[in-house]
């Protein structure tokens, strides 16, 4: 069985990218800094082809070359798939890693993935996607979480499209009943972003004294392809009636208006434009967004969330708390840190 699991772990090193960053300082593997030494520092990231996790991963990079500490990043791709995830951390702890930063694939599997390495008393940082509860982080003191109030992000949404629609009703609410008509691309079907998000835009709509009027919901699992093809269908039923175009991130929002563009819409016509909203503020949603071609998005500081989990990793590293000595400060479940969304419409730049 020993053999069999070497040649797993050998397997599973061909697939992953080691990246050495040279600076000066270090620690060792048991938490005690010691100059000359290299800090490895396994990431676990969902899918590499997720647009804003591929940004965080380019930060942490950057940031961990400017790092006056000497660091190894190894870098590995969950494939979207859990199981693909597991087999990476079981191969980069048998590497000795003296840090992973872990972004889930199924929230659900963080206990799991926690005790794992827990097992080998490494420290870790889970990051992004949030699991339901914060058990698994807690039941390791070597354990935190870097994410996001995914709240916040719908209730941005929301003000965005409140804010349009207060300033000209007439310009969204086509057939003139007085309601917001909007369909809403959601990301996955269990998971807690995209469940708030969902939820979230939509009430602060509401709460802003504005009726509306959900036409269709579709899960897309953030997914490009996925949410072009629902807009597609949608146009081909609603036609007209669809007056927003409401999307739990930017890929699924770009879906969307490469199906609007080839019905007509979106294309730079003001009188033909149908507000779409999205998440993450990408490079490609800003572009889209001051050419007028989408009303705004909600931007996921990548920058940030990459600064975050090497500053708190690395404390955790050198057997200190995860925010001693940094700008920040766990929320009310003492293992959480956030970093705060930003509205981004045209001019935000």
């Amino acid at each position: 069985m020993k053999n069999v699991k070497k040649v797993l772990a050998m397997a599973m090193a061909t697939a992953m990218m080691t990246i050495s960053l040279v600076g000066c300082g270090g620690a060792t593997s048991d938490g005690d800094a010691k100059a000359g030494d290299t800090i490895k520092v396994g990431v676990c990231l969902y899918k590499f082809d997720d647009t804003y996790i591929s940004t965080v991963r380019q930060n942490i990079e950057k940031l961990a070359e400017e790092n006056d500490k000497k660091i190894e990043l190894t870098i590995v791709d969950g494939k979207g798939d859990q199981a693909t995830q597991n087999d990476s951390i079981d191969t980069l702890l048998q590497k000795e890693m003296d840090l992973l930063l872990v972004n889930l694939v199924d929230t659900g599997a963080a206990q799991t993935v926690v005790d794992k390495i827990k097992a080998e008393e490494v420290p870790v940082v889970l990051f992004n996607r949030e699991p339901g509860t914060t058990d698994a982080i807690k039941s390791y003191d070597k354990a935190i979480f870097v994410g996001t109030n995914a709240k916040e992000a719908g209730v941005l949404q929301g003000k965005i499209l409140s804010k349009l629609w207060q300033k000209d009703s007439k310009a969204i609410d086509k057939n003139g009943d007085g309601v917001m008509q909007y369909v809403m691309l959601q990301g996955e079907p269990d998971n807690p972003e995209a469940i708030a998000r969902t939820k979230y835009s939509v009430d602060t709509i509401n709460e802003a004294k504005i009726k509306t009027e959900k036409l269709a919901q579709q899960v897309c699992n953030w997914d490009q392809a996925l949410a072009q093809n629902a807009t597609e269908a949608w146009l081909s039923r609603y036609k007209d009636d669809i007056e927003v175009v409401i999307a739990n991130n930017d890929g699924m929002a770009q879906g969307a208006i490469a199906a609007l563009q080839a019905q007509g819409y979106n294309n730079g016509d003001a009188k033909k434009t149908i507000p779409v909203v999205g998440v993450d503020a990408t490079e490609a949603a800003q572009d889209l967004i001051e050419r007028g071609l989408m009303t705004g998005s909600v931007l996921q500081d990548a920058e940030a969330m990459a600064k975050a989990l090497l500053e708190c990793g690395l404390n955790l590293v050198e057997g200190k708390s995860a925010i001693e000595g940094t700008e920040y400060k766990f929320d009310d479940t003492e293992v959480s840190i956030r970093i705060p969304y930003k509205e981004f419409i045209k001019g935000s730049k």
